[in-house]
């Protein structure tokens, strides 16, 4: 089956003033959280192909390496690609190429696993990118796929005190002058509609991990870091159920 055509590119990760490598600076916790779910999410499996699909420079592409005898950074940015030339330096065994998550230039179930990071944020709606994820997988191919979760801890509260339910579609929590500005939209989701996208897709969720749990500048400016982490890995299945996170990661796989 051919892939859908693409929808335009987004060109915010173009623009020179927004190096993706900068912004990681100071999220030391945020990123080490993330490979911490990564790494429990694929404990003692290995996969021959896989795919870093948004990937960016390159950032989770290096630990799939370790899970993976073959791993792409797919990314739709030429920007994002030159800075991976950079980052990816001691891995020429990391393919590169521009491509973007609705139309993957991967043949039908050619790959074993994918992951897809901070990539949703940007989908208001994910159907396509996810029917493309499910097309070049391989049947029980895994997806690890995170999601900017709108129905965490705070937000709760606030509908909880409002006594208004927590909304099933993405909210753009832009402010109302990016807005007008226009652009890519950044959104957060609910996580129980994106589970049931996903098994309309065919990618029925396994797994859910709560992350970046204590995601915080003041908790960061009084806790030591390697404090943080051990909590947070202690946390992310227990928080799992009460999706307490500002972002879930989810483990799927091709029925």
């Amino acid at each position: 089956m051919a892939s859908t055509p693409a929808k335009p590119t987004a060109t915010q990760y173009d623009d020179p003033r927004h190096n993706y490598r900068e912004y990681w600076r100071g999220r030391e916790y945020e990123n080490a959280s993330e490979e911490i779910a990564i790494r429990r999410l694929l404990k003692g499996r290995h996969f021959a192909r896989a795919a870093d699909v948004g990937g960016g420079f390159g950032r989770i592409s290096v630990l799939l390496t370790e899970y993976a005898d073959d791993v792409t950074l797919a990314e739709p940015s030429s920007q994002q690609l030159e800075l991976a030339e950079g980052f990816l330096a001691g891995h020429p065994e990391i393919h590169r190429a521009q491509m973007q998550a609705d139309s993957l230039d991967f043949a039908d179930g050619s790959l074993d696993l994918v992951t897809m990071v901070r990539v949703m944020h940007h989908l208001p709606d994910p159907t396509g990118e996810l029917r493309e994820l499910a097309r070049v997988l391989a049947p029980a191919g895994t997806l690890v796929l995170e999601v900017a979760n709108y129905g965490h801890a705070r937000n709760r509260v606030k509908h909880l005190v409002r006594r208004e339910p927590l909304p099933r579609d993405p909210v753009d929590i832009r402010s109302e002058e990016r807005r007008r500005e226009g652009g890519i939209p950044f959104v957060n989701h609910n996580t129980r509609t994106v589970m049931a996208q996903l098994a309309a897709a065919g990618l029925p969720v396994e797994r859910t991990l709560s992350v970046s749990n204590l995601r915080s500048q003041r908790l960061k400016r009084m806790l030591p870091e390697s404090w943080m982490l051990a909590a947070e890995k202690a946390l992310q299945p227990a928080l799992a159920r009460a999706r307490f996170g500002p972002s879930v990661f989810i483990l799927a796989r091709k029925a």
